[in-house]
């Protein structure tokens, strides 16, 4: 699809590296960030993670700690009191289930609670390059006004997204999609005719949709 070529061609000028945007050392504090950031910002994120790390930054070490003292260092985050007790019991099952290690199946990390299919789909491509293509709200927004995706589902635009990109960049642009979505295109007033990718990839009738918005 020559849209899509022209789009990786893109953002590969924009952003030729793609630094993974929430802070960890290793893949036990990556599954706990991702977790966090569901309806919350990476930024916020970075802010709550340091001080609970240093508490505990394996399963064995987050088993150990009350829930409580999970909450007080996380408070700051949405849907806080839910993530603490998630956080400490997928620690517990990663102990039981996998020795500690985290697992690299999407079977196996959906399964783990508060790890839906976009967070196991995040750790998959960061911790361990397996090709996955998770779709946050930025990604499916851009999918749908760049009409490589009807925007019915995160679901559908994930399986869209597949289609029209060559797997080897699946990983790369699923961040370079969310950084052009942050910086060039946002949720709110903005003028698709002046995007870089939305002025010539758009149609007009989306165009003229989102201006009377």
């Amino acid at each position: 699809m020559e849209k899509a070529k022209r789009i990786a061609s893109m953002l590969e000028e924009l952003y030729p590296t793609t630094p993974v945007p929430l802070d960890h050392t290793n893949h036990f504090e990556l599954l706990v960030a991702v977790l966090m950031s569901a309806q919350t910002t990476d930024l916020k994120v970075n802010e709550v993670t340091p001080a609970l790390f240093a508490k505990a930054n394996t399963p064995q070490l987050m088993a150990a700690l009350p829930v409580e003292t999970i909450l007080n260092d996380i408070r700051q985050v949405g849907l806080a009191p839910t993530k603490a007790k998630n956080i400490q019991r997928l620690s517990e099952l990663l102990v039981e289930r996998h020795d500690g290690v985290i697992p690299d199946t999407f079977e196996a990390l959906e399964a783990l609670p508060g790890v839906g299919h976009k967070t196991a789909g995040v750790v998959l491509a960061q911790a361990f390059g397996i090709p996955a293509f998770p779709v946050d709200t930025h990604i499916h927004r851009l999918g749908a006004r760049w009409g490589l995706s009807n925007g019915t589902t995160v679901e559908r635009t994930e399986r869209d997204l597949k289609a029209v990109f060559p797997k080897h960049l699946w990983n790369k642009l699923h961040l370079q999609i969310i950084f052009f979505g942050r910086e060039y295109c946002p949720a709110r007033r903005h003028d698709l005719t002046k995007c870089p990718i939305c002025s010539w990839s758009t149609t007009k009738k989306r165009i003229a949709e989102e201006a009377r918005r």
